[in-house]
């Protein structure tokens, strides 16, 4: 019997904590060991019975100090001690952003889910999600037809139940294709079923392996917020897509671009937040002026610096058409955020 189905059985009797406490110090084999007749699930047999489903599943193991365990866990100290991998986790050694939001998304939400998630494949970027219904799905449907169409990025997705268990059942299909495109990984064995304490574990995962988190659509209390705080104790940046006011599904998003939160209005956004778009460094000198929304903001500045409050006040916009401004001022490379605050980088006659 191979160390996969040791770990396997280790992650069915046992909780995340346990497990990581056994495989932190002890083999695959030596925790079973420990565990083996200690309970009426660990009898002997449990190992080979684990390998059978295992196969069943078409999914293989990664354990914590094991081989191919990802690197940009393994400093985690809340890493998964187990996990269960369909696909590559090759999708992994790409930049990687992560899509999340509510299941009650509205048709803009989804869409515009979507649409980053293409763009962002389109652009190289691992597409990380969750697979649950709303944002989710739409964002890695996204990258999945790019992907189908020959895009280097992939979707990468981390589920809070079985990877034989489709959960919601409607996504079925699309959780094979993630598994086929890149991958989808779980800490929970192959029969789990999508308990709900399961789902803000899950979370944990899903910020870790993101480099910068975008929050589409959410409401003030939910899963993509218990996320957001799980990349924020991370050092991960969270970015937001705003919202109208009138939206109960964006108020979430509008509350973390208050808070200083970085606006996203398309995938150049997330690409600079990443590092990968470089037109903030270009020269202005031939840019047609800010007109509109954006140069009303941009006159706003005069000289200073200003919070997205203070955009408000000065030009009258409510929340979304600040932060829809700003968003494309600074990605057209007019200015430059610093924490919570916005600067002109380059004088509009330049």
């Amino acid at each position: 019997m191979d160390d996969a189905a040791f770990a396997a059985a280790v992650a069915e009797v046992a909780g995340p904590r346990q497990r990581l406490a056994l495989l932190t110090r002890s083999s695959p084999r030596e925790a079973w060991e420990s565990l083996d007749g200690s309970g009426p699930r660990c009898d002997a047999s449990l190992p080979e019975r684990m390998s059978e489903r295992l196969a069943a599943a078409r999914c293989g193991v990664v354990w914590t100090g094991g081989p191919g365990y990802p690197h940009l866990l393994a400093d985690d100290p809340h890493r998964p001690a187990v996990l269960f991998v369909r696909g590559s986790l090759d999708a992994l050694a790409s930049r990687r952003a992560g899509l999340i939001g509510t299941r009650a998304a509205t048709a803009a939400g989804r869409a515009t889910a979507s649409l980053l998630g293409g763009d962002l494949a389109r652009a190289g970027v691992t597409v990380v999600s969750g697979l649950a219904r709303g944002i989710d799905g739409a964002a890695h449907r996204g990258a999945v037809s790019a992907a189908r169409d020959g895009a280097v990025g992939r979707p990468f997705a981390v589920v809070a139940c079985g990877l034989d268990v489709a959960y919601p059942r409607e996504h079925a299909a699309l959780y094979d294709e993630v598994a086929a495109l890149g991958a989808v990984v779980s800490e929970w064995a192959p029969g789990t079923p999508p308990d709900a304490f399961r789902f803000p574990l899950r979370n944990r995962i899903l910020a870790a392996a993101c480099e910068v988190l975008v929050v589409v659509e959410s409401r003030e209390a939910g899963g993509s917020m218990i996320t957001v705080e799980e990349a924020a104790t991370r050092g991960i940046p969270v970015m937001a897509v705003p919202g109208s006011p009138r939206n109960a599904s964006s108020a979430g998003a509008n509350l973390l671009l208050q808070q200083g939160c970085a606006p996203v209005v398309g995938a150049d956004d997330v690409l600079v937040a990443l590092g990968l778009d470089h037109r903030r460094a270009r020269s202005a000198a031939h840019r047609p002026r800010p007109e509109g929304d954006d140069g009303e903001v941009f006159a706003a500045f005069d000289g200073g610096a200003l919070g997205l409050d203070g955009v408000m006040l000065a030009t009258g916009f409510d929340l979304p058409r600040a932060a829809l401004a700003l968003g494309r001022l600074e990605a057209r490379g007019w200015i430059v955020r610093s924490g919570a605050w916005w600067e002109v980088l380059v004088a509009a006659g330049s």
